[in-house]
């Protein structure tokens, strides 16, 4: 994972256009996901799971309209975690580490926290660098064991 949009709501599912998911560009660009970039998607109100593309919506309006069959998977209101994964050779994220952004939304889809979550290489390990919101966000650290 490189990019996540945490807890955002669909403003509307519009069936009748072909595929894709339309998003606000300014939470686009905040986490930093591409106009045409492969999304995953959960519905955490039923559970439902699909895989689409992204178009960029207008900036600063919040809008979350998943299209086509996505439509179909939800109704206005239902909130959703939408993330774009990243491929990358597991011996370059041990040498380098990695970066994900996270954005979590309000319930009018503004940036309520945007933080990292990081892999740092420590010798032997990989150091786990998340931003735990359910624990008075707190900055957690695991170090996690790796062969090199």
């Amino acid at each position: 994972m490189h990019a996540k949009l945490h807890r955002v709501r669909v403003t509307e599912a519009n069936r009748n256009y072909v595929g894709s998911v339309t998003i606000d560009q300014e939470l686009l660009e905040k986490v930093g996901i591409l106009p045409l970039e492969e999304v995953e998607i959960v519905n955490i109100d039923n559970g439902n799971r699909w895989y689409t593309y992204v178009l960029p919506g207008e900036p600063g309006e919040g809008q979350i309209c998943p299209n086509g069959g996505g439509a179909l998977m939800c109704q206005p209101g239902d909130i959703l975690i939408i993330w774009a994964n990243e491929e990358r050779e597991r011996s370059e994220v041990l040498r380098q580490g990695h970066q994900a952004r996270v954005l979590v939304a309000d319930e009018n889809n503004r940036p309520k926290e945007v933080f990292y979550q990081t892999l740092t290489p420590n010798g032997e390990t990989l150091e786990y660098n998340g931003y735990e919101t359910a624990n008075d966000k707190q900055l957690t650290n695991f170090p996690v064991m790796v062969e090199v």
